[in-house]
């Protein structure tokens, strides 16, 4: 069993930078691909970035890839993602989840991850 808090978000101006943490719980959390999602309202979840265990692979979505770094410290439980040069679209609760090896599959697909924290509002003004 793993679970996830994260935290970080905030109300930001565009152009700006915010990090949010996913803290998790559980002495296996080593071993979890880690994914951050995004949901706005009225839209579907959507992927945002992921990573594996050992952080030699990382995945990103087009709208993230150049902006967004993801990151992960095993010795702490957490994971990060370094969110650069906001854009108001990018607006949106931000959730962590985790998942087995098989989510190298697609990291993309959020049923393939096991457990989700309960999201941090990210606020990006224009």
């Amino acid at each position: 069993q793993v679970q996830l808090v994260e935290s970080g978000g905030g109300l930001v101006q565009a152009g700006g930078s915010l990090r949010l943490s996913c803290a998790a719980s559980g002495r296996t959390f080593s071993r979890y691909v880690m994914g951050w999602f995004r949901q706005a309202p009225g839209k579907e979840r959507e992927f945002v970035s992921a990573i594996t265990w050992s952080a030699t692979s990382t995945y990103y979505s087009d709208s993230a890839k150049g902006r967004f770094i993801i990151s992960r410290d095993n010795a702490k439980n957490t994971v990060y993602l370094q969110m650069n040069s906001l854009k108001p679209e990018d607006t949106a609760v931000y959730f962590c989840a985790a998942g087995r090896d098989i989510v190298v599959l697609n990291p993309t697909a959020r049923a393939k991850y096991d457990y989700w924290g309960q999201g941090t509002q990210v606020t990006v003004s224009s």
